[in-house]
Protein backbone atom coordinates (compact mmCIF):
# COMPACT_ATOMS: atom_id res chain seq x y z
CA UNK A 1 0.00 0.00 0.00
CA UNK A 2 0.87 3.56 -0.60
CA UNK A 3 2.28 5.31 2.54
CA UNK A 4 0.36 8.30 4.02
CA UNK A 5 3.09 10.63 2.92
CA UNK A 6 2.95 9.39 -0.75
CA UNK A 7 -1.07 9.59 -0.85
CA UNK A 8 -0.97 13.25 0.73
CA UNK A 9 1.73 13.92 -1.61
CA UNK A 10 -0.44 12.88 -4.65
CA UNK A 11 -4.00 14.57 -3.60
CA UNK A 12 -2.21 18.16 -2.55
CA UNK A 13 -0.13 18.39 -5.81
CA UNK A 14 -3.72 17.46 -7.56
CA UNK A 15 -4.99 20.15 -6.11
CA UNK A 16 -2.29 22.58 -6.12
CA UNK A 17 -2.18 22.02 -10.16
CA UNK A 18 -5.58 21.37 -11.21
CA UNK A 19 -5.99 24.99 -12.87
CA UNK A 20 -2.61 25.02 -14.47
CA UNK A 21 -2.47 21.77 -15.91
CA UNK A 22 -5.81 22.94 -17.71
CA UNK A 23 -4.21 25.43 -19.54
CA UNK A 24 -0.67 23.96 -20.00
CA UNK A 25 -1.40 23.11 -23.61
CA UNK A 26 -2.74 26.32 -24.45
CA UNK A 27 -0.78 28.39 -26.86
CA UNK A 28 -0.77 31.78 -25.82
CA UNK A 29 -0.87 34.45 -28.79
CA UNK A 30 2.90 35.32 -30.08
CA UNK A 31 2.62 38.83 -29.27
CA UNK A 32 1.58 38.20 -25.70
CA UNK A 33 4.53 36.23 -24.94
CA UNK A 34 6.59 38.60 -22.82
CA UNK A 35 9.85 39.93 -24.54
CA UNK A 36 12.02 39.66 -20.84
CA UNK A 37 11.17 35.98 -20.01
CA UNK A 38 14.49 36.16 -17.44
CA UNK A 39 16.56 33.76 -18.64
CA UNK A 40 20.19 33.47 -18.80
CA UNK A 41 22.59 34.22 -20.49
CA UNK A 42 25.08 32.01 -22.67
CA UNK A 43 29.12 31.97 -21.78
CA UNK A 44 30.57 29.24 -24.02
CA UNK A 45 33.53 27.52 -23.20
CA UNK A 46 35.03 24.37 -24.30
CA UNK A 47 33.13 20.86 -24.17
CA UNK A 48 36.62 19.37 -23.79
CA UNK A 49 35.53 16.91 -26.64
CA UNK A 50 38.96 15.49 -28.02
CA UNK A 51 36.41 13.77 -30.72
CA UNK A 52 35.06 16.94 -31.28
CA UNK A 53 37.55 20.17 -29.98
CA UNK A 54 35.40 22.90 -31.17
CA UNK A 55 32.08 21.91 -29.49
CA UNK A 56 31.44 24.75 -26.88
CA UNK A 57 29.35 24.08 -23.97
CA UNK A 58 27.30 26.37 -21.85
CA UNK A 59 23.93 26.27 -19.12
CA UNK A 60 20.92 28.61 -19.25
CA UNK A 61 18.81 29.84 -16.59
CA UNK A 62 15.46 30.09 -17.48
CA UNK A 63 12.10 30.16 -15.61
CA UNK A 64 10.64 27.01 -14.18
CA UNK A 65 7.32 28.44 -14.85
CA UNK A 66 7.04 30.86 -18.07
CA UNK A 67 4.07 32.82 -16.57
CA UNK A 68 6.51 33.75 -13.57
CA UNK A 69 9.63 34.68 -15.40
CA UNK A 70 11.61 36.10 -12.52
CA UNK A 71 10.45 33.65 -9.72
CA UNK A 72 12.52 30.31 -9.33
CA UNK A 73 15.11 29.25 -12.17
CA UNK A 74 16.44 25.95 -13.44
CA UNK A 75 19.60 25.65 -15.43
CA UNK A 76 19.39 23.68 -19.20
CA UNK A 77 22.84 22.37 -20.31
CA UNK A 78 23.57 22.58 -24.45
CA UNK A 79 26.17 22.32 -26.61
CA UNK A 80 27.17 24.16 -30.18
CA UNK A 81 29.25 23.43 -32.67
CA UNK A 82 29.55 27.01 -34.38
CA UNK A 83 29.29 27.52 -38.71
CA UNK A 84 32.80 28.23 -39.85
CA UNK A 85 31.48 29.12 -43.21
CA UNK A 86 32.21 32.82 -44.16
CA UNK A 87 29.97 34.78 -42.57
CA UNK A 88 27.80 36.09 -45.76
CA UNK A 89 26.81 32.51 -46.05
CA UNK A 90 25.68 31.41 -42.68
CA UNK A 91 22.52 30.67 -42.09
CA UNK A 92 21.62 30.89 -38.43
CA UNK A 93 21.57 28.16 -35.60
CA UNK A 94 19.73 24.65 -36.19
CA UNK A 95 18.36 23.45 -32.78
CA UNK A 96 18.00 19.60 -32.45
CA UNK A 97 16.06 17.14 -30.38
CA UNK A 98 16.20 13.18 -30.82
CA UNK A 99 13.08 12.86 -28.90
CA UNK A 100 12.14 10.89 -25.66
CA UNK A 101 10.83 12.47 -24.16
CA UNK A 102 13.25 13.97 -22.59
CA UNK A 103 16.66 12.58 -24.04
CA UNK A 104 19.87 13.83 -24.63
CA UNK A 105 20.60 16.29 -27.66
CA UNK A 106 24.30 16.81 -26.83
CA UNK A 107 25.12 13.98 -28.99
CA UNK A 108 23.43 15.67 -32.04
CA UNK A 109 25.83 18.46 -33.43
CA UNK A 110 28.60 16.80 -33.86
CA UNK A 111 26.95 13.40 -35.70
CA UNK A 112 24.09 14.99 -37.38
CA UNK A 113 26.38 17.84 -39.30
CA UNK A 114 29.73 14.67 -40.01
CA UNK A 115 26.59 13.01 -41.70
CA UNK A 116 26.08 15.83 -44.68
CA UNK A 117 27.88 17.54 -47.11
CA UNK A 118 30.85 20.06 -45.44
CA UNK A 119 29.52 22.89 -47.84
CA UNK A 120 25.69 22.67 -46.19
CA UNK A 121 27.27 21.39 -42.44
CA UNK A 122 29.76 24.36 -42.52
CA UNK A 123 26.93 27.28 -42.93
CA UNK A 124 24.98 26.24 -39.32
CA UNK A 125 25.73 26.42 -35.76
CA UNK A 126 24.65 23.53 -34.94
CA UNK A 127 22.74 23.37 -31.10
CA UNK A 128 22.24 20.18 -29.09
CA UNK A 129 20.71 20.47 -25.47
CA UNK A 130 19.33 18.45 -22.58
CA UNK A 131 15.51 19.46 -22.07
CA UNK A 132 14.64 20.45 -18.25
CA UNK A 133 15.18 18.27 -15.79
CA UNK A 134 17.10 16.23 -17.80
CA UNK A 135 20.14 14.32 -18.25
CA UNK A 136 23.32 17.26 -17.57
CA UNK A 137 20.49 20.11 -17.20
CA UNK A 138 20.16 21.06 -13.53
CA UNK A 139 18.08 19.78 -11.57
CA UNK A 140 18.12 16.05 -12.58
CA UNK A 141 15.17 15.05 -12.20
CA UNK A 142 14.92 11.50 -9.70
CA UNK A 143 11.84 9.99 -8.46
CA UNK A 144 13.00 6.39 -8.28
CA UNK A 145 16.85 5.49 -8.67
CA UNK A 146 15.73 1.57 -8.46
CA UNK A 147 12.24 1.55 -10.96
CA UNK A 148 13.92 -0.44 -13.70
CA UNK A 149 16.00 -2.52 -11.41
CA UNK A 150 15.56 -6.45 -12.17
CA UNK A 151 13.70 -8.73 -11.54
CA UNK A 152 10.45 -6.61 -11.98
CA UNK A 153 6.96 -8.19 -12.22
CA UNK A 154 5.90 -10.31 -15.07
CA UNK A 155 4.21 -8.26 -17.61
CA UNK A 156 1.62 -10.22 -18.49
CA UNK A 157 -1.71 -9.87 -17.01
CA UNK A 158 -2.04 -13.76 -17.02
CA UNK A 159 0.53 -14.49 -14.70
CA UNK A 160 -1.48 -12.39 -11.51
CA UNK A 161 1.22 -9.44 -11.28
CA UNK A 162 -1.50 -6.62 -11.87
CA UNK A 163 -1.76 -5.54 -8.55
CA UNK A 164 2.03 -5.60 -8.02
CA UNK A 165 2.43 -3.21 -10.70
CA UNK A 166 -0.66 -1.32 -10.03
CA UNK A 167 1.26 -0.57 -6.69
CA UNK A 168 4.67 0.12 -8.79
CA UNK A 169 2.96 2.86 -10.63
CA UNK A 170 1.13 4.27 -8.24
CA UNK A 171 4.22 4.58 -6.04
CA UNK A 172 6.14 6.04 -8.55
CA UNK A 173 3.71 8.57 -9.59
CA UNK A 174 3.83 9.29 -5.84
CA UNK A 175 7.60 9.72 -5.73
CA UNK A 176 7.33 11.98 -8.45
CA UNK A 177 4.65 14.11 -6.77
CA UNK A 178 6.40 14.43 -3.77
CA UNK A 179 9.96 15.89 -4.41
CA UNK A 180 9.17 17.57 -7.37
CA UNK A 181 5.65 18.88 -7.47
CA UNK A 182 7.35 22.45 -8.16
CA UNK A 183 8.66 21.30 -11.43
CA UNK A 184 6.88 18.11 -12.75
CA UNK A 185 3.77 20.83 -14.10
CA UNK A 186 6.26 22.95 -15.88
CA UNK A 187 8.02 19.64 -17.98
CA UNK A 188 5.08 19.70 -20.73
CA UNK A 189 6.59 19.88 -24.53
CA UNK A 190 4.68 24.01 -24.48
CA UNK A 191 7.69 24.61 -21.58
CA UNK A 192 10.32 22.79 -23.38
CA UNK A 193 9.14 24.73 -26.33
CA UNK A 194 9.32 27.84 -25.00
CA UNK A 195 12.83 27.16 -23.38
CA UNK A 196 13.95 26.70 -26.97
CA UNK A 197 12.56 29.99 -27.65
CA UNK A 198 14.94 30.99 -24.67
CA UNK A 199 17.94 29.33 -26.07
CA UNK A 200 17.38 31.28 -29.36
CA UNK A 201 16.88 34.51 -27.45
CA UNK A 202 20.46 34.05 -25.43
CA UNK A 203 21.61 33.19 -28.77
CA UNK A 204 20.77 36.51 -30.27
CA UNK A 205 18.83 34.86 -33.48
CA UNK A 206 15.75 36.39 -34.72
CA UNK A 207 14.90 32.78 -36.11
CA UNK A 208 16.34 29.21 -35.78
CA UNK A 209 16.35 26.29 -37.21
CA UNK A 210 15.23 22.37 -36.15
CA UNK A 211 15.64 19.35 -36.67
CA UNK A 212 13.35 17.14 -34.69
CA UNK A 213 12.87 12.89 -34.55
CA UNK A 214 10.12 10.73 -32.57
CA UNK A 215 8.99 13.79 -29.81
CA UNK A 216 10.68 16.05 -30.77
CA UNK A 217 8.27 16.39 -33.90
CA UNK A 218 5.90 17.08 -31.43
CA UNK A 219 8.47 19.50 -29.75
CA UNK A 220 9.44 21.52 -33.00
CA UNK A 221 5.74 21.40 -34.40
CA UNK A 222 4.67 22.75 -30.64
CA UNK A 223 7.53 25.30 -31.18
CA UNK A 224 6.21 26.76 -34.31
CA UNK A 225 2.24 26.88 -33.23
CA UNK A 226 4.11 29.39 -30.54
CA UNK A 227 6.67 31.08 -32.39
CA UNK A 228 5.70 30.61 -36.57
CA UNK A 229 7.53 33.85 -37.08
CA UNK A 230 10.77 32.71 -35.14
CA UNK A 231 11.06 29.66 -37.46
CA UNK A 232 13.22 29.55 -40.82
CA UNK A 233 13.44 25.86 -41.59
CA UNK A 234 11.93 23.07 -39.87
CA UNK A 235 12.73 18.92 -40.60
CA UNK A 236 10.59 16.86 -39.04
CA UNK A 237 11.61 12.77 -38.99
CA UNK A 238 9.55 9.90 -37.39
CA UNK A 239 6.21 11.93 -36.41
CA UNK A 240 3.82 11.74 -33.81
CA UNK A 241 0.06 12.72 -35.01
CA UNK A 242 -0.81 16.33 -33.49
CA UNK A 243 -4.10 15.53 -32.55
CA UNK A 244 -3.92 12.09 -31.24
CA UNK A 245 -3.99 11.14 -27.47
CA UNK A 246 -1.10 10.02 -25.56
CA UNK A 247 -3.14 7.19 -24.69
CA UNK A 248 -4.46 6.20 -28.17
CA UNK A 249 -1.21 6.79 -29.57
CA UNK A 250 0.24 3.31 -27.53
CA UNK A 251 -2.72 1.54 -28.68
CA UNK A 252 -0.99 2.33 -32.75
CA UNK A 253 2.09 1.77 -31.38
CA UNK A 254 1.24 -1.97 -29.96
CA UNK A 255 -0.10 -2.99 -33.59
CA UNK A 256 2.60 -1.82 -35.03
CA UNK A 257 5.43 -3.25 -33.10
CA UNK A 258 3.58 -6.48 -33.32
CA UNK A 259 3.49 -5.93 -37.38
CA UNK A 260 7.28 -5.15 -36.85
CA UNK A 261 8.07 -8.63 -34.40
CA UNK A 262 6.35 -10.86 -36.99
CA UNK A 263 8.70 -8.99 -39.49
CA UNK A 264 11.64 -10.09 -37.73
CA UNK A 265 10.39 -13.38 -37.49
CA UNK A 266 9.81 -14.12 -40.96
CA UNK A 267 13.22 -12.22 -41.33
CA UNK A 268 14.98 -15.24 -38.95
CA UNK A 269 12.65 -18.48 -40.38
CA UNK A 270 14.25 -17.33 -44.24
CA UNK A 271 17.66 -17.63 -41.84
CA UNK A 272 16.73 -21.29 -40.89
CA UNK A 273 20.31 -22.89 -41.81
CA UNK A 274 21.66 -19.90 -39.26
CA UNK A 275 19.49 -19.85 -36.15
CA UNK A 276 17.50 -23.22 -36.63
CA UNK A 277 14.89 -21.56 -35.31
CA UNK A 278 12.74 -22.86 -37.86
CA UNK A 279 11.30 -22.28 -41.48
CA UNK A 280 7.73 -20.02 -40.79
CA UNK A 281 7.51 -17.10 -38.54
CA UNK A 282 5.25 -19.10 -36.32
CA UNK A 283 8.01 -21.08 -35.76
CA UNK A 284 10.26 -18.32 -34.50
CA UNK A 285 7.36 -16.77 -32.24
CA UNK A 286 7.46 -19.78 -30.91
CA UNK A 287 10.60 -20.51 -30.25
CA UNK A 288 10.57 -16.39 -28.73
CA UNK A 289 7.42 -17.65 -26.06
CA UNK A 290 9.12 -20.79 -24.90
CA UNK A 291 12.48 -18.66 -23.26
CA UNK A 292 10.06 -16.20 -22.00
CA UNK A 293 8.01 -19.03 -20.63
CA UNK A 294 11.38 -21.01 -19.11
CA UNK A 295 12.32 -17.48 -17.34
CA UNK A 296 9.48 -17.49 -15.78
CA UNK A 297 10.90 -19.86 -13.50
CA UNK A 298 14.30 -19.82 -13.85
CA UNK A 299 15.23 -15.98 -14.15
CA UNK A 300 18.71 -15.85 -15.57
CA UNK A 301 22.00 -13.85 -13.91
CA UNK A 302 22.06 -10.22 -15.73
CA UNK A 303 25.38 -9.55 -14.91
CA UNK A 304 27.07 -7.73 -14.90
CA UNK A 305 23.71 -5.99 -14.84
CA UNK A 306 23.23 -6.13 -11.06
CA UNK A 307 19.62 -8.49 -10.98
CA UNK A 308 18.21 -11.28 -12.97
CA UNK A 309 16.29 -11.47 -16.79
CA UNK A 310 13.06 -12.65 -15.98
CA UNK A 311 10.23 -12.24 -18.39
CA UNK A 312 10.09 -8.88 -18.60
CA UNK A 313 13.63 -7.83 -18.93
CA UNK A 314 13.63 -10.09 -21.80
CA UNK A 315 10.85 -8.36 -23.41
CA UNK A 316 12.89 -5.23 -22.41
CA UNK A 317 15.18 -6.64 -24.66
CA UNK A 318 13.43 -7.48 -27.80
CA UNK A 319 11.04 -4.52 -28.22
CA UNK A 320 13.98 -2.65 -29.43
CA UNK A 321 14.04 -4.54 -32.46
CA UNK A 322 10.88 -2.19 -33.94
CA UNK A 323 13.25 0.84 -34.02
CA UNK A 324 16.32 -0.29 -35.38
CA UNK A 325 16.23 -4.05 -37.60
CA UNK A 326 20.43 -3.86 -37.31
CA UNK A 327 19.62 -4.89 -33.84
CA UNK A 328 17.82 -8.89 -35.39
CA UNK A 329 20.63 -10.70 -36.30
CA UNK A 330 21.43 -10.39 -32.33
CA UNK A 331 17.98 -10.83 -31.32
CA UNK A 332 17.70 -14.06 -33.12
CA UNK A 333 21.30 -15.51 -31.71
CA UNK A 334 19.74 -15.25 -28.11
CA UNK A 335 16.36 -17.19 -29.11
CA UNK A 336 19.04 -19.48 -31.09
CA UNK A 337 21.52 -20.06 -28.52
CA UNK A 338 18.90 -20.53 -25.50
CA UNK A 339 16.43 -23.10 -27.36
CA UNK A 340 19.55 -25.04 -28.96
CA UNK A 341 21.86 -24.90 -26.08
CA UNK A 342 20.25 -23.02 -22.90
CA UNK A 343 23.44 -20.92 -23.93
CA UNK A 344 22.36 -17.77 -21.61
CA UNK A 345 25.30 -15.62 -22.41
CA UNK A 346 23.45 -13.93 -26.21
CA UNK A 347 20.81 -13.24 -23.97
CA UNK A 348 22.51 -11.52 -21.29
CA UNK A 349 25.07 -9.56 -23.45
CA UNK A 350 21.81 -8.13 -25.37
CA UNK A 351 20.15 -7.10 -22.27
CA UNK A 352 23.01 -5.15 -21.03
CA UNK A 353 23.65 -3.63 -24.10
CA UNK A 354 19.76 -2.75 -24.76
CA UNK A 355 17.70 -2.77 -21.85
CA UNK A 356 19.95 -3.02 -18.04
CA UNK A 357 18.88 0.50 -16.64
CA UNK A 358 21.32 2.72 -15.90
CA UNK A 359 22.41 4.26 -12.28
CA UNK A 360 18.79 6.07 -11.87
CA UNK A 361 15.61 6.42 -13.71
CA UNK A 362 16.93 8.37 -16.45
CA UNK A 363 14.41 10.74 -18.45
CA UNK A 364 11.57 8.53 -17.18
CA UNK A 365 10.43 11.28 -15.06
CA UNK A 366 10.16 14.19 -18.16
CA UNK A 367 8.38 11.30 -20.44
CA UNK A 368 6.02 10.73 -17.61
CA UNK A 369 5.59 14.33 -16.86
CA UNK A 370 5.26 15.28 -21.03
CA UNK A 371 2.62 12.01 -21.63
CA UNK A 372 0.90 12.17 -17.99
CA UNK A 373 0.40 15.94 -17.94
CA UNK A 374 -0.29 16.75 -21.44
CA UNK A 375 -3.71 14.43 -22.11
CA UNK A 376 -6.19 13.16 -20.24
CA UNK A 377 -5.49 9.60 -19.95
CA UNK A 378 -8.07 6.75 -18.26
CA UNK A 379 -8.07 6.80 -14.67
CA UNK A 380 -9.96 3.70 -13.56
CA UNK A 381 -7.86 0.50 -13.95
CA UNK A 382 -11.28 -1.75 -14.92
CA UNK A 383 -11.04 0.09 -18.41
CA UNK A 384 -7.62 -0.23 -19.04
CA UNK A 385 -8.02 -4.24 -18.32
CA UNK A 386 -10.91 -4.69 -20.51
CA UNK A 387 -9.12 -2.25 -23.16
CA UNK A 388 -5.92 -3.70 -23.03
CA UNK A 389 -6.97 -7.01 -23.45
CA UNK A 390 -8.71 -6.39 -26.44
CA UNK A 391 -5.41 -4.56 -27.72
CA UNK A 392 -3.52 -7.51 -26.71
CA UNK A 393 -5.51 -10.11 -29.06
CA UNK A 394 -3.85 -8.83 -31.84
CA UNK A 395 -1.22 -7.51 -30.60
CA UNK A 396 0.57 -9.40 -28.37
CA UNK A 397 3.85 -9.14 -28.53
CA UNK A 398 4.02 -5.54 -26.72
CA UNK A 399 0.66 -4.17 -25.49
CA UNK A 400 1.08 -5.15 -21.81
CA UNK A 401 4.98 -3.98 -21.68
CA UNK A 402 3.29 -0.83 -22.83
CA UNK A 403 0.50 -0.49 -20.94
CA UNK A 404 2.93 -1.00 -17.77
CA UNK A 405 5.24 1.34 -19.10
CA UNK A 406 2.82 4.23 -19.13
CA UNK A 407 1.05 2.96 -15.87
CA UNK A 408 2.43 5.59 -13.83
CA UNK A 409 -0.40 8.09 -15.93
CA UNK A 410 -3.59 6.57 -14.49
CA UNK A 411 -2.48 7.66 -10.93
CA UNK A 412 -0.51 11.47 -12.41
CA UNK A 413 -1.17 13.83 -10.10
CA UNK A 414 -1.07 16.43 -12.55
CA UNK A 415 -4.26 15.69 -14.26
CA UNK A 416 -4.09 15.62 -18.08
CA UNK A 417 -5.72 18.23 -19.72
CA UNK A 418 -9.19 17.39 -21.67
CA UNK A 419 -8.84 19.17 -24.60
CA UNK A 420 -5.76 17.47 -25.27
CA UNK A 421 -2.69 18.58 -26.69
CA UNK A 422 -2.20 21.83 -28.27
CA UNK A 423 -3.49 22.55 -31.62
CA UNK A 424 -1.46 22.19 -34.70
CA UNK A 425 -2.40 24.62 -37.30
CA UNK A 426 0.83 25.73 -39.01
CA UNK A 427 -0.53 29.62 -39.56
CA UNK A 428 2.34 31.35 -40.07
CA UNK A 429 5.01 28.97 -40.49
CA UNK A 430 7.54 28.19 -43.91
CA UNK A 431 7.44 25.12 -45.60
CA UNK A 432 7.83 22.58 -43.08
CA UNK A 433 9.61 19.23 -44.19
CA UNK A 434 8.51 16.12 -42.90
CA UNK A 435 10.05 12.22 -43.10
CA UNK A 436 8.17 8.69 -42.27
CA UNK A 437 8.44 5.57 -42.39
CA UNK A 438 5.30 3.20 -43.10
CA UNK A 439 6.24 0.77 -41.21
CA UNK A 440 7.56 2.39 -38.05
CA UNK A 441 6.31 1.13 -34.93
CA UNK A 442 7.28 3.74 -32.16
CA UNK A 443 5.65 6.47 -34.36
CA UNK A 444 3.32 4.84 -36.86
CA UNK A 445 2.56 6.05 -40.37
CA UNK A 446 -0.41 7.95 -39.46
CA UNK A 447 0.89 10.34 -37.39
CA UNK A 448 3.19 11.33 -40.86
CA UNK A 449 0.02 11.86 -42.38
CA UNK A 450 -1.79 13.63 -40.01
CA UNK A 451 1.24 16.11 -39.48
CA UNK A 452 1.09 16.85 -43.14
CA UNK A 453 -3.01 17.49 -43.26
CA UNK A 454 -2.21 20.21 -40.22
CA UNK A 455 0.80 21.85 -41.81
CA UNK A 456 -0.12 23.51 -44.71
CA UNK A 457 2.68 24.31 -47.21
CA UNK A 458 4.36 21.04 -45.68
CA UNK A 459 5.95 18.02 -47.97
CA UNK A 460 6.16 14.60 -46.79
CA UNK A 461 8.92 12.14 -47.72
CA UNK A 462 7.63 8.48 -47.41
CA UNK A 463 9.79 5.60 -46.54
CA UNK A 464 8.41 2.38 -47.97
CA UNK A 465 8.77 -0.12 -45.30
CA UNK A 466 10.60 -0.57 -41.99
CA UNK A 467 13.51 0.04 -40.68
CA UNK A 468 14.39 2.21 -38.03
CA UNK A 469 13.05 4.64 -36.02
CA UNK A 470 14.28 7.98 -37.57
CA UNK A 471 15.00 7.34 -40.72
CA UNK A 472 17.45 10.01 -41.48
CA UNK A 473 21.37 9.50 -41.20
CA UNK A 474 21.18 5.68 -41.65
CA UNK A 475 22.89 6.19 -45.54
CA UNK A 476 20.17 6.35 -47.32
CA UNK A 477 20.63 8.66 -49.98
CA UNK A 478 16.93 9.05 -51.21
CA UNK A 479 16.33 10.59 -47.56
CA UNK A 480 19.68 12.07 -46.55
CA UNK A 481 19.92 14.08 -49.73
CA UNK A 482 16.15 15.95 -49.38
CA UNK A 483 16.99 16.96 -46.13
CA UNK A 484 20.37 18.46 -47.63
CA UNK A 485 18.55 19.93 -50.38
CA UNK A 486 15.91 21.63 -48.14
CA UNK A 487 19.04 22.33 -45.61
CA UNK A 488 21.14 24.01 -48.50
CA UNK A 489 18.82 26.39 -49.62
CA UNK A 490 15.20 25.71 -48.78
CA UNK A 491 14.80 22.92 -51.77
CA UNK A 492 11.76 20.88 -51.20
CA UNK A 493 10.42 18.01 -53.00
CA UNK A 494 7.99 18.82 -56.24
CA UNK A 495 5.38 15.98 -55.49
CA UNK A 496 1.75 17.46 -55.09
CA UNK A 497 -0.44 15.29 -53.10
CA UNK A 498 -0.09 13.97 -49.94
CA UNK A 499 2.96 12.21 -50.23
CA UNK A 500 5.73 14.62 -51.85
CA UNK A 501 8.26 11.67 -52.71
CA UNK A 502 8.71 8.22 -51.75
CA UNK A 503 12.04 6.20 -50.72
CA UNK A 504 13.00 2.44 -50.81
CA UNK A 505 13.96 1.34 -47.04
CA UNK A 506 17.49 -0.18 -46.35
CA UNK A 507 18.11 -4.16 -47.60
CA UNK A 508 17.79 -6.42 -44.24
CA UNK A 509 20.83 -7.08 -42.28
CA UNK A 510 22.42 -10.21 -43.08
CA UNK A 511 21.68 -13.24 -41.23
CA UNK A 512 24.32 -13.77 -38.82
CA UNK A 513 25.07 -15.69 -35.74
CA UNK A 514 26.82 -13.05 -33.18
CA UNK A 515 28.78 -15.09 -31.37
CA UNK A 516 29.45 -14.13 -27.86
CA UNK A 517 33.29 -13.55 -26.72
CA UNK A 518 34.92 -16.31 -24.67
CA UNK A 519 35.09 -14.10 -21.42
CA UNK A 520 32.02 -11.94 -20.38
CA UNK A 521 33.55 -9.10 -19.02
CA UNK A 522 31.97 -5.80 -17.83
CA UNK A 523 33.41 -3.64 -20.67
CA UNK A 524 31.88 -5.75 -23.79
CA UNK A 525 28.94 -6.21 -21.99
CA UNK A 526 27.75 -3.03 -20.86
CA UNK A 527 29.78 -0.44 -22.70
CA UNK A 528 27.01 1.53 -23.97
CA UNK A 529 25.68 2.15 -27.39
CA UNK A 530 26.94 5.74 -28.76
CA UNK A 531 25.01 7.28 -31.17
CA UNK A 532 27.01 6.31 -34.04
CA UNK A 533 26.74 2.61 -33.45
CA UNK A 534 24.49 0.62 -35.69
CA UNK A 535 22.55 -0.79 -33.16
CA UNK A 536 21.88 2.06 -31.48
CA UNK A 537 18.53 2.99 -30.72
CA UNK A 538 17.48 6.92 -30.90
CA UNK A 539 14.41 8.90 -30.01
CA UNK A 540 12.77 6.41 -28.25
CA UNK A 541 9.06 6.75 -27.60
CA UNK A 542 7.91 4.30 -25.93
Amino acid sequence: MLSMRKVIALLSAATAVAALTGTSASAAPEAAVPADTGQGKLVWSSCNDTGTPALQCAMLDVPVDYADPHGRKIKIKLNRLPATAPKSKQQGPILLNPGGPGDSGLWMPAYISGRIPKDVASTYDWIGFDPRGTNGSEPHVLCDAHYFDGERPDYQVSQGTSKAWLKKAAGYAADCAGDWSWLMPHMTTVDNARDMDSIRRALGAPKINFYGGSWGTSLGSTYGQLFPSRVRRMVLDSIVGPTISWYDHNVLQDKEHQRRFDAFAAWAAKADPVYHLGTDAAAVEKAYQQVEADLRSNPVEAAPAPGKIGPAEFEDTFYGGGYNFLRWPRMATVLSAYVAHHDTRPLSIAYNLYAAPGADDGTFPAYNAAQCTESAWPRDWEFWKKDQAKVNTSAPFYTYNNMWYNAACMFWPYQGNPAGRMKITGKGLPPVLLFQATEDAATPYEGGLAMHDALPGSKLVVQNGGSFHEILFHGNACLDDTFTDYLRDGSLPKGGGRIAKTCAPEADPTPTYVTPPSALTRKTAISPLSPTDPEAVHGVLR
